[in-house]
């Protein structure tokens, strides 16, 4: 008995006051305000991972000045907010040697006294428990898919992917129609480059008069480190090798609580030259003497990769459209210089919250919240950025100028009462333009891992926990199948087989019948291949169902 299309069953529909899409720090932090401000508020957040905090990935050091805002009495209520930062180190590093930084010399946006080393994916489980204390409907496993609008093009809500889609596109015996979730305001957060998100920027062309939004691939492995070497709260940045000096990267060590050290590698996707492979370069950094002293002794207990929005405030979006918003990462809220976002996600979930609560007490709905982006700007947030606004653009001229202009812009003219440089730099490019042919670029040959301190992509992919039901349509989707091989391999020499962390990508076949397999299982949801690729001929769609990885600890 064949299956019903899906077009013919019609998707049922919940009604909110507010729907939110996104159960990170942004998103939960919208709704968690929005319920301290009128408990009566409905309110529902979808989150595509299978858990709250389970496609969350960060450093992280988190400065708690928002979260205090939040909830002042973070630390009585249990908030995994256990290691202070105890000392900072700052290295430059050639192929073997490590020049330090005096503390005296540092920008600020390099001090982090008063800061947490936190695991972020367990910040935000703990968010999601005060979030449903206070009645916020949760339901994690299911990705918006679709925005809906109503007659006058304004956003209506979100709809929910249908379930239960076999390989070849056609429903199976679990089909699940997707559900309409209907509010007077729909509040995006997924994170850098949302699927959602990105299509709203175009329609509403909220990037207009904007520079073009950058990013970075980050990186991160999770250790059990040796007792002896464990240096609880010690923080090391670096900035060099084994980067070239036009590469826009650097690194970050955290020795955690509990014996861990956290560590990873940031990449700018503005890169030019397509041999380069984040992933190898990651391996490859661990190997500096400098670094592997922390590592040595300890065993790697968990692997991930994310995108992070590095373009700053140039690159900001306008924040509202007829019937929403955009917060956090997901309109580009992180301060590159300071390799921090959590605390501008949860600012910004707040002033949103502040805008909708004050739109429905005026009995308003599906316009725009103009005293968001207003508040916005009246806020320390606003001020930070403005400060950090430079901060990528300098690299295009070239890592050492780039540290003489950071020093100035964030260390000299504050001290001056200067906070917001006299100078603006805009980028014209967007990141895969950056990319040049492989014929012009030289070739990067990688060590193999030795499965002690370096390792490949497989068995990393593994340490995530990443799961997708392999019975379904590829997430990872082409606008046109050909153009993988006959302009991506051709003149780019197949970089999504590099750019990649996960092993997504690969080129197989004999020469002149190559075709790109895609191995989407392994996909930790990173969003690279969606920025990257030169083309833009990838459009990365969420799974069915929760699937992704499933991190802990991270």
């Amino acid at each position: 008995m064949s299956q019903p299309s899906q077009e013919t069953i019609e998707r049922e529909s919940m009604e909110y006051d507010i729907v939110v899409v996104g159960a990170g720090p942004g998103g939960l932090a919208t709704a968690i305000r929005l319920k301290q401000r009128n408990a009566d508020i409905s309110v529902c957040v979808l989150e595509k991972g299978s858990e709250p905090g389970a496609h969350i990935l960060s450093g992280a050091i988190i400065d708690p000045k928002a979260l205090t805002e939040l909830f002042p009495d973070w630390a009585e209520r249990g908030a995994p907010l256990k290691q202070a930062v105890t000392k900072d180190e700052f290295l430059f590093l050639d192929e073997t040697g490590a020049k330090a930084t005096p503390n005296w010399l540092l920008p600020q946006c390099f001090h982090n006294e008063g800061n947490y080393i936190v695991s972020l994916g367990a910040v935000t489980r703990w968010l999601a428990q005060q979030a449903e204390a206070l009645g916020v409907e949760i339901f994690p496993g299911f990705a918006a898919a679709e925005v809906l609008y109503d007659e006058a093009g304004a956003v209506k809500g979100v709809a929910t992917g249908d379930m239960g889609i076999g390989k070849d596109g056609q429903p199976t015996e679990q089909f699940q129609r997707g559900m309409e979730l209907h509010a007077k305001y729909t509040i995006f957060a997924e994170g850098a480059r949302g699927q959602l998100g990105r299509q709203l920027i175009a329609k509403y062309k909220l990037d207009a008069g904007k520079d073009p939004q950058s990013y970075g691939i980050g990186i991160k492995e999770l250790w059990q480190a040796d007792p002896a070497k464990h240096q609880p709260g010690l923080v090391v940045h670096t900035a060099g090798w084994p980067l070239d000096g036009d590469t826009y990267g650097g690194s970050f060590l955290y020795h955690c609580d509990d014996g861990k050290i956290s560590i990873g590698f940031v990449v700018g996707l503005d890169y030019k030259n397509p041999w380069l492979s984040p992933f190898e370069e990651f391996q490859r950094f661990k190997t500096h003497p400098a670094i592997r002293k922390h590592l040595e002794g300890g065993k790697r207990i968990g692997y991930g990769a994310r995108a992070i929005t590095a373009g700053g405030l140039l690159s900001l979006p306008k924040l509202v459209f007829p019937g929403g918003a955009l917060v956090g990462c997901e309109a580009g809220t992180l301060n590159a210089s300071r390799i921090k976002g959590s605390h501008a996600a949860i600012k910004t979930g707040m002033l949103a919250a502040e805008a909708a609560f004050a739109a429905l007490g005026e009995g308003r709905q599906r316009d725009e919240l103009s005293a968001y982006p207003d508040a916005f700007e009246k806020s320390w947030l606003h001020a930070e950025l403005l400060q950090a606004k430079n901060f990528k653009q300098w690299f295009k001229k070239g890592r050492t100028f780039a540290s003489l202009m950071t020093f100035i812009e964030q260390g000299l003219l504050p001290k001056l009462g200067i906070r917001n440089p006299p100078w603006t730099i805009h980028r014209q490019k967007p990141d895969h333009a950056c990319l040049e042919p492989a014929a012009t670029q030289p070739k990067i040959e990688y060590p193999k891992p030795d499965g002690v301190l370096t390792f490949d992509r497989l068995s990393s992919v593994f340490l995530s926990s990443t799961h997708h039901d392999e019975n379904q349509p590829a997430h990872l989707t082409l606008k046109n199948p050909a153009i993988p091989v006959e302009v991506n391999l051709h003149e780019y020499a197949g970089p999504e087989a590099r750019y990649c962390p996960a092993g997504v990508y690969e080129f197989v076949g004999e020469a002149g019948s190559e075709r790109l397999q895609i191995n989407f299982a392994n996909c930790v949801h990173c969003k690279t291949c969606d920025i990257k690729d030169p083309t833009q001929n990838i459009v990365w769609v969420a799974p069915q169902g929760g699937g992704g990885p499933n991190y802990t600890g991270m």
